[in-house]
Protein backbone atom coordinates (compact mmCIF):
# COMPACT_ATOMS: atom_id res chain seq x y z
CA UNK A 1 0.00 0.00 0.00
CA UNK A 2 1.11 3.88 -0.70
CA UNK A 3 2.18 5.71 2.24
CA UNK A 4 2.04 9.70 2.55
CA UNK A 5 3.22 11.54 5.61
CA UNK A 6 1.03 14.59 6.41
CA UNK A 7 2.98 16.75 8.69
CA UNK A 8 1.66 20.25 10.34
CA UNK A 9 3.37 22.69 12.06
CA UNK A 10 0.79 23.50 14.61
CA UNK A 11 -2.36 21.72 15.68
CA UNK A 12 -4.26 24.29 14.93
CA UNK A 13 -3.77 23.58 11.70
CA UNK A 14 -5.73 20.36 11.50
CA UNK A 15 -9.38 21.37 10.87
CA UNK A 16 -7.93 22.76 7.45
CA UNK A 17 -6.09 19.77 6.86
CA UNK A 18 -9.21 17.10 6.94
CA UNK A 19 -10.02 17.26 3.70
CA UNK A 20 -6.62 16.19 2.68
CA UNK A 21 -6.82 13.05 5.23
CA UNK A 22 -10.50 12.08 3.76
CA UNK A 23 -8.84 12.38 0.32
CA UNK A 24 -6.16 10.17 0.83
CA UNK A 25 -7.99 7.16 2.29
CA UNK A 26 -10.96 7.95 -0.21
CA UNK A 27 -7.51 6.98 -3.07
CA UNK A 28 -6.37 4.02 -0.72
CA UNK A 29 -3.26 5.51 0.17
CA UNK A 30 -2.07 5.62 4.30
CA UNK A 31 -1.57 8.42 5.88
CA UNK A 32 0.08 9.23 9.00
CA UNK A 33 -0.78 12.73 10.29
CA UNK A 34 1.85 14.43 12.51
CA UNK A 35 2.66 17.53 14.46
CA UNK A 36 6.32 18.35 13.61
CA UNK A 37 7.05 22.25 13.67
CA UNK A 38 9.70 24.24 11.32
CA UNK A 39 10.79 26.35 14.05
CA UNK A 40 10.28 25.00 17.50
CA UNK A 41 11.36 21.05 16.71
CA UNK A 42 13.48 21.60 13.81
CA UNK A 43 15.80 18.48 14.87
CA UNK A 44 12.37 16.82 14.55
CA UNK A 45 11.73 18.03 11.09
CA UNK A 46 15.23 17.03 10.01
CA UNK A 47 14.97 13.49 11.58
CA UNK A 48 11.74 13.22 9.83
CA UNK A 49 13.12 13.84 6.17
CA UNK A 50 15.85 11.78 6.31
CA UNK A 51 14.20 8.97 7.37
CA UNK A 52 11.14 9.12 5.37
CA UNK A 53 11.74 7.22 2.68
CA UNK A 54 13.18 4.10 4.40
CA UNK A 55 10.11 4.58 6.58
CA UNK A 56 8.01 3.67 3.56
CA UNK A 57 6.43 6.70 2.39
CA UNK A 58 6.08 8.05 -1.14
CA UNK A 59 5.11 11.39 -0.83
CA UNK A 60 5.27 14.26 1.92
CA UNK A 61 2.47 16.99 2.65
CA UNK A 62 3.82 19.75 4.72
CA UNK A 63 1.07 22.27 6.03
CA UNK A 64 2.05 25.48 8.11
CA UNK A 65 0.96 28.86 8.50
CA UNK A 66 2.51 32.34 9.08
CA UNK A 67 6.46 31.70 8.41
CA UNK A 68 4.91 28.48 6.90
CA UNK A 69 9.11 26.99 6.62
CA UNK A 70 7.77 23.29 7.34
CA UNK A 71 7.89 21.93 3.71
CA UNK A 72 11.08 24.11 3.08
CA UNK A 73 12.91 22.28 5.79
CA UNK A 74 11.65 18.70 4.95
CA UNK A 75 12.29 19.13 1.12
CA UNK A 76 16.31 19.90 2.40
CA UNK A 77 16.50 17.12 3.80
CA UNK A 78 14.55 14.34 1.35
CA UNK A 79 14.34 13.14 -2.28
CA UNK A 80 11.03 12.45 -1.74
CA UNK A 81 8.42 15.12 -3.34
CA UNK A 82 7.16 17.28 -0.85
CA UNK A 83 4.01 19.37 -1.20
CA UNK A 84 3.51 22.28 0.51
CA UNK A 85 -0.31 23.46 1.76
CA UNK A 86 -0.08 27.06 3.19
CA UNK A 87 -2.40 27.18 5.81
CA UNK A 88 -4.93 30.98 6.30
CA UNK A 89 -3.73 31.81 9.71
CA UNK A 90 -4.90 35.56 10.86
CA UNK A 91 -2.34 37.51 9.31
CA UNK A 92 -2.55 38.82 6.34
CA UNK A 93 -5.33 36.13 5.08
CA UNK A 94 -2.33 33.29 4.17
CA UNK A 95 -0.74 35.19 1.80
CA UNK A 96 2.12 35.59 3.98
CA UNK A 97 2.04 31.44 4.29
CA UNK A 98 1.72 31.13 0.46
CA UNK A 99 4.91 33.56 -0.22
CA UNK A 100 6.72 31.55 2.60
CA UNK A 101 5.80 27.89 1.25
CA UNK A 102 6.37 28.81 -2.53
CA UNK A 103 9.45 30.96 -2.51
CA UNK A 104 11.86 27.98 -2.95
CA UNK A 105 15.60 28.94 -3.42
CA UNK A 106 17.10 27.01 -6.54
CA UNK A 107 17.15 22.73 -5.78
CA UNK A 108 14.94 22.91 -3.12
CA UNK A 109 11.55 22.59 -5.02
CA UNK A 110 8.37 22.29 -3.03
CA UNK A 111 5.27 21.62 -5.04
CA UNK A 112 2.64 24.33 -4.15
CA UNK A 113 -0.94 24.52 -3.51
CA UNK A 114 -3.84 27.12 -3.04
CA UNK A 115 -4.08 28.46 0.21
CA UNK A 116 -5.74 26.10 2.95
CA UNK A 117 -6.07 23.78 -0.44
CA UNK A 118 -5.79 20.56 1.19
CA UNK A 119 -7.73 18.85 -1.07
CA UNK A 120 -5.75 19.68 -3.77
CA UNK A 121 -2.58 17.95 -1.76
CA UNK A 122 -3.89 14.99 -1.98
CA UNK A 123 -4.75 14.58 -5.37
CA UNK A 124 -1.22 15.61 -6.29
CA UNK A 125 0.12 13.26 -3.79
CA UNK A 126 -2.38 10.35 -5.60
CA UNK A 127 -1.27 11.78 -9.59
CA UNK A 128 2.58 11.28 -7.91
CA UNK A 129 1.55 7.84 -6.03
CA UNK A 130 -0.58 6.83 -9.68
CA UNK A 131 2.91 6.76 -11.68
CA UNK A 132 3.67 3.66 -9.86
CA UNK A 133 0.58 2.23 -8.36
CA UNK A 134 -2.23 0.88 -10.33
CA UNK A 135 -4.90 0.77 -7.85
CA UNK A 136 -4.81 4.79 -6.86
CA UNK A 137 -3.87 5.32 -10.87
CA UNK A 138 -7.49 3.75 -11.43
CA UNK A 139 -9.45 5.31 -8.29
CA UNK A 140 -8.26 8.42 -10.07
CA UNK A 141 -9.69 8.16 -13.42
CA UNK A 142 -12.63 7.17 -11.63
CA UNK A 143 -12.49 9.92 -9.37
CA UNK A 144 -12.07 12.35 -13.29
CA UNK A 145 -14.92 10.68 -14.20
CA UNK A 146 -17.55 11.11 -11.54
CA UNK A 147 -16.25 15.01 -12.16
CA UNK A 148 -17.24 15.27 -15.74
CA UNK A 149 -20.22 13.60 -15.28
CA UNK A 150 -21.06 15.91 -12.27
CA UNK A 151 -20.52 18.60 -14.89
CA UNK A 152 -22.74 17.36 -17.57
CA UNK A 153 -25.26 17.18 -15.25
CA UNK A 154 -24.96 20.74 -13.98
CA UNK A 155 -24.76 22.22 -17.64
CA UNK A 156 -27.82 20.05 -18.29
CA UNK A 157 -29.74 21.98 -14.77
CA UNK A 158 -28.21 25.27 -16.08
CA UNK A 159 -29.45 24.95 -20.00
CA UNK A 160 -33.02 24.01 -18.93
CA UNK A 161 -33.05 26.96 -16.01
CA UNK A 162 -32.36 29.11 -18.65
CA UNK A 163 -35.18 28.13 -21.26
CA UNK A 164 -37.41 28.72 -18.70
CA UNK A 165 -36.86 31.99 -18.22
CA UNK A 166 -39.03 34.57 -19.99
Amino acid sequence: MSKAALIMGSDSDFDALVPCIKTLKKFGIEVDVRVISAHRSPELAHEFAETAEDNGYNVIIAAAGKAAHLAGVLAAFTTLPVIGIPVKSSLMDGLDSLLSVVQMPSGIPVATVAVNGSENAAILAAQIIASTDPAVKAKLKAHKESMKAAIIEKDKAIAQKAKEIE
